[in-house]
């Protein structure tokens, strides 16, 4: 046992990591110990336990909890990149949001990890040709989580959704890689066009609560968009937008904006 628990935690150091949470987790809280032991100690790799709250989360009378099962062990077989998002989203969450404290709570508590979880299957099956099933994923994940990304939408890796109520991501949305937005965040268009009709987020970006973002425009790496700020032109790199509409208040404070979380503008920044 311990030589293969020695293995995982060199192939994969964020599996292992949370199997050694879940025992401590059983531990302390024995109650809890059904749940942590279906949704991760009984799965021996950090696919199956995904797969598995995937399912279980989404699950209707529509749609059964083993279809579903069977659907994301399919896509997290055909595309290694799906499991390795994930887990660059786990460390963003836990490096970021103060109320992680370990790696097995976005797995287990957070919505908005497993709701962008729920997407990155979604965007899979889009690729795939299997826009219905891309669709009921979307529905599910709205009516679940309080989160409405489309599944044609491109979102990087080290995501970090933070409470995560009212999100809503359009169709030709674009957010790269180590973004971090907090709840009621607007990435939409603005009005009824058909083309690509929807922001591109750069990387390192960091979005305020109840901040909309509409239009074909690009908010430019390492940028901050202020809480409550309606952008609807282009944002430069490293500099900071706030107001409705949004107008450039300042440069961005820092290097990496949605990893040091600082949302207070200040004089001269």
């Amino acid at each position: 046992m311990a030589k293969t628990r020695a293995k995982v935690a060199e192939l994969d150091p964020v599996w292992a990591r949370i199997m050694r949470e879940a025992e401590e987790a059983v531990v302390e809280e024995p109650l809890l110990g059904g749940l942590v032991h279906y949704s991760v100690l009984h799965h021996p790799t950090i696919e199956g336990a995904l797969a598995y709250r995937i399912s279980l989360k989404l699950a209707s009378g529509e749609m059964s909890e083993q279809i579903l099962r069977e659907i994301c062990d399919e896509a997290y077989a055909a595309d290694p990149e799906l499991a390795m998002a994930a887990r660059a989203d786990i460390v963003a969450v836990y490096e970021r949001d103060p109320a992680c404290h370990r790696f097995l709570q976005p797995l287990m508590f957070f919505k908005g990890f497993q709701a962008v979880q729920c997407y990155r299957i979604a965007n899979w099956l889009w690729r795939e040709g299997r826009r219905d099933l891309a669709y009921l994923f979307q529905m599910r994940c709205s009516e679940v989580f309080g989160v409405d990304i489309h599944p044609a939408a491109r979102i990087g890796r080290g995501i970090t959704i933070d409470h995560a109520h009212s999100i809503v991501i359009g169709e030709t949305a674009v957010v790269g890689d180590n973004v971090s937005m907090l709840h009621s965040v607007t990435l939409g268009g603005t009005g009824k066009e058909e083309e690509d009709r929807h922001p591109k987020i750069g990387d390192g970006v960091l979005i305020g609560a109840g901040a909309k973002v509409l239009g074909n425009i690009r908010v430019g790496n390492c940028s901050r968009v202020a809480a409550g700020s309606v952008v609807l032109e282009e944002v430069p790199p490293c500099k900071t937008v706030a107001g409705v509409p949004a107008r450039i208040v300042g440069e961005a404070g820092c290097a990496q904006p949605s990893i040091s979380m600082d949302h207070l503008i200040r004089g001269g920044t």
